[in-house]
């Protein structure tokens, strides 16, 4: 595909059929589908126009739809999901390395939806999402979309400086398309993919040629002011405060950037999903702050949810919840050369009395990339604390280095592993851990086998572990199955999986044996059923709600599981999910409904719920232990929206509501007026905590 420079940059108003700018500009129009039917035309025409200036680039889009009213909008939010929409998405390698970029997406609302896109999206999960997709990173940059008589348009502007690319002069970068036509289920692209690829599978991409971008440097400063009152709670009456803070992002080079942050706050981020612990293992909560959000896929070694050898939610938040006061920091990411990736990130925080002492944060990450999505890496995590609570302060610190690599062969399969080792005052012994990984990824079959070993003093205090000494070991079969005319189906996918967790003494503390079948029908809707053997070794005795101890001993039961979803463009959607067998030598049944509606684009309401009815053989072992969750939000404009979040956990009895008004200007910045209460209903003489915080930042862009 070919980009041409203009002189007169095109209006960004969504109407490029009528803007005179985009007359010279060719136009690309072949996409094919990933589904329902692979590798034919798509069935509705698309043509995309991209031209560019000294400052930016600039793309057109006209989705040709031979039945406009069937367009479907189901959400204006940012960065609100385009699975269940019409949508138009783009993936930017303006490196061309074939496995790192931007994506760029709207709707026919105007929606604005970014991330970033770290090793093909292979990275798996972590404390920011998805490590190989990182949604929350949000760029500068504008769209607007609109409805026309031949279906819909957009046009976006993208600056140059969110983009990261080689050097100026004119060069290739790597690009793909994706359309949604929803009401069709229809999937398409401009480089074609298989049923099992998407849009983060940089290597497949097409090359965009022609593009001359200009050295740019970039420079952002972004101040923000923020008032707070606040009563309740532990208060015995009432506190007023402000703060100020700022952060600076300047590009060093066009591929590799600073940020700096002083009197970090992140006041207007949403609170986190509450969740009902039964088991014996720590809980994972995602990091939901943008400082750390951003480039986090450059900081992630380990596997997802289990071990995280970086977890930024130990920067600034308690081990209960406490938010710890953020001094500030600095961090370097992006590319040296046209292969190797480093980050590096220093954070301050100060010291909060019973809680936790003044700290150092310190990591240090770099990956060589090779050819084939392969790649081999190191980081090292470090913190340095006063000595102000509970350790002294020569012993006040932990280390962590860790090495990692991945190997591609063929287009299908992909081979990693990492091994780590910490360093804590005290602990000797076992301090290592380490893990391989093999996966087979076909449009056909999926497999996948792993092992994983943790010693009993690994310790990455600066990281995540879900538990401690232990070996892993885990394997999955599965099959894609694509049925002719039945039953309204789109695809079938029987698989088998094994998992188990065993101590170094050979002790069976979990193992699960998953017989499963998943439907996936041609409205997207989904039918998973599965019947599963299970296996908990409980060593010590636990306390599964308040006043109900599992005792030790070795528990196998068997446990049916239906799990259903609708189709989630419609304006009413529901999902199910249905569990019934045995527990800890008992028996459970849980149900974790949802139930979704929408107006429009405008308003949206989420009913969530997670109901465990327990019966075991211990006293009080007939308990139920429910949690609810209500989300509405209600969108004025994509810029201009209300969200609300009201949740109550049974087992700890505590009811909390955030309630969040949003007046953003671009990338997350504008006005934030933020409501929180928090009810801890087991306290009689608890009074409700409650605070209203008002935040206005502003992107100052210095050079543009």
């Amino acid at each position: 595909m070919l980009a041409l420079q203009v002189d007169t940059a095109p209006v960004v108003d969504g109407n490029v059929l009528d803007d005179p700018a985009w007359s010279p500009v060719p136009a690309t129009s072949d996409f094919w589908q990933k589904q329902p039917q692979e590798g034919q035309p798509a069935t509705q025409r698309t043509d995309v126009y991209i031209a560019y200036t000294s400052t930016a680039v600039y793309i057109g889009v006209v989705a040709y739809d031979d039945d406009p009213g069937g367009i479907i909008i189901t959400d204006s939010r940012r960065d609100s999901s385009l699975d269940n929409t019409d949508a138009f998405v783009m993936v930017i390698d303006g490196l061309l390395d074939r496995q790192n970029g931007y994506v760029f997406g709207t709707n026919a609302a105007g929606v604005e939806y970014d991330g970033q896109v770290i090793k093909e999206g292979t990275g798996g999960t972590s404390n920011a999402g998805n490590a190989g997709f990182n949604l929350n990173w949000d760029g500068v940059w504008t769209v607007r979309s609109r409805v026309i008589e031949q279906g819909w348009s957009a046009e976006f502007e993208i600056p140059f400086s969110t983009l990261r690319y080689r050097t100026s002069g004119e060069q290739a970068w790597g690009i793909n398309f994706q359309r949604n036509i929803r009401r069709n289920n229809e999937i398409v692209f401009w480089a074609a993919l298989g049923r099992n690829r998407n849009l983060y599978r940089v290597s497949e991409a097409g090359t965009l040629t022609g593009i001359s971008p200009p050295p740019v440097r970039n420079l952002q400063v972004t101040p923000y002011v923020l008032g707070l009152t606040r009563r309740g709670g532990q208060l015995a009456g009432s506190e007023t405060s402000s703060e100020f803070g700022i952060d600076v992002k300047y590009g060093i080079t066009p591929s590799l950037t600073l940020d700096l942050t002083l009197n970090t706050d992140f006041a207007q981020v949403e609170a986190d999903d509450q969740q009902i612990n039964l088991d014996r293992f720590a809980l994972f909560f995602p990091e939901k702050r943008p400082f750390f959000l951003e480039n986090a896929g450059q900081f992630f070694v380990g596997n997802n949810e289990e071990i995280e050898l970086f977890f930024s939610r130990r920067i600034g938040i308690g081990e209960d919840g406490a938010l710890i006061p953020v001094e500030g920091g600095a961090r370097v990411t992006g590319k040296v050369g046209e292969t190797t990736n480093i980050g590096l990130l220093y954070m301050q925080t100060d010291a909060v009395t019973g809680v936790a002492p003044a700290n150092q944060f310190a990591v240090a990450r770099v990956s060589q990339e090779l050819p084939n999505r392969s790649a081999i890496g190191a980081m090292f995590v470090s913190r340095d604390g006063d000595g102000s609570y509970l350790t002294p302060a020569n012993e006040d610190y932990n280390r962590t280095y860790a090495v990692d690599g991945r190997w591609g062969i063929g287009e299908d399969t992909l081979l990693e592993a990492w091994a780590a080792r910490t360093e804590t005052p005290g602990l000797t012994g076992r301090d290592d851990a380490y893990s391989v990984k093999a996966d087979y990824d076909s449009e056909t079959w999926w497999l996948n086998a792993a092992y994983t070993d943790v010693g009993e003093n690994f310790n990455p205090e600066v990281g995540f572990l879900a538990r401690s000494n232990y070996r892993k070991a885990s394997a999955t079969v599965l099959k894609r199955i694509l049925p002719r005319d039945l039953w309204g189906l789109y695809e079938i996918r029987p698989h088998i999986s094994y998992r188990g967790y065993w101590k170094p003494d050979g002790y069976q503390e979990t193992e699960l044996v998953h017989f499963a079948v998943q439907w996936e029908f041609q409205t997207s809707s989904e039918l998973h059923t599965a019947y599963n053997l299970t296996r908990a070794g409980v060593i010590d005795s636990f306390e599964i709600v308040p006043g109900v101890i599992v005792p030790p001993g070795t528990y196998d039961h068997r446990e049916l599981s239906v799990y259903f979803v609708s189709d989630q463009s419609k304006p009413f959607s529901f999902s199910l999910r249905t569990i019934v067998g045995g527990r800890f030598g008992g028996d459970r049944f849980s149900v974790l409904p949802t139930v979704s509606y929408r107006i429009g684009e405008s308003f949206r309401a989420d009913l969530e719920a997670d109901f465990n009815d327990y019966d075991l053989p211990v006293p009080g072992g007939k308990f139920t232990a429910n949690l609810a969750r209500l989300r509405l939000s209600y969108s004025f404009t994509p810029s201009i929206q209300i969200q609300g979040l009201t949740q109550y956990n049974e087992t700890t009895r505590v009811l909390g509501t955030n309630l969040r008004f949003s007046w953003l200007r671009t990338a997350n910045s504008g006005l934030h007026l933020v409501y929180n209460e928090v009810d801890e209903r087991n306290q009689d003489s608890f009074s409700p905590g409650r605070e209203l915080i008002v935040k206005y930042s502003y992107i100052f862009d210095v050079l543009r």
